[in-house]
């Protein structure tokens, strides 16, 4: 269990995320080389099944989906790595976080430096 309260919303990254999401997290690193980012788009399910992912890790990668990663023990900085093979980049892992579009998500940040 982990020791860190409760944030609503929030996916605390400890170590009960990390060793649950080791597999994709794993995978995701694999991105850093282009020959894997092409292993992945050619087929998928065979390279998810490489790493050893569990379903509930292949679904979310199945639907492009950063919320499920995370719950799944995905970690930001690894997810990017994946998120960057469909051109997505933070700021779009960011609007999917808080449910706003990748220009409200902006928009927002901007008001936030003031």
């Amino acid at each position: 269990m982990s020791e860190h309260p409760p944030i609503p919303g929030t996916v605390i990254f400890d170590g009960v995320q990390a060793m649950k999401g080791y597999a994709l997290n794993r995978m995701c690193y694999s991105f850093n080389e282009a020959a894997n980012r092409e292993a992945f788009l050619a087929d998928e399910d065979a390279y998810c099944e490489r790493y050893g992912l569990n379903p509930q890790q292949r679904a979310a990668i199945a639907a492009r989906n950063v919320l499920q990663l995370i719950a799944a023990g995905g970690n930001a900085y690894y997810l990017a790595k994946f998120a960057g093979i469909f051109g997505l980049d933070m700021q779009d892992i960011g609007a999917q976080q808080t449910g706003l579009t990748r220009e409200q998500f902006q928009a927002k940040l901007v008001a936030a430096r003031g």
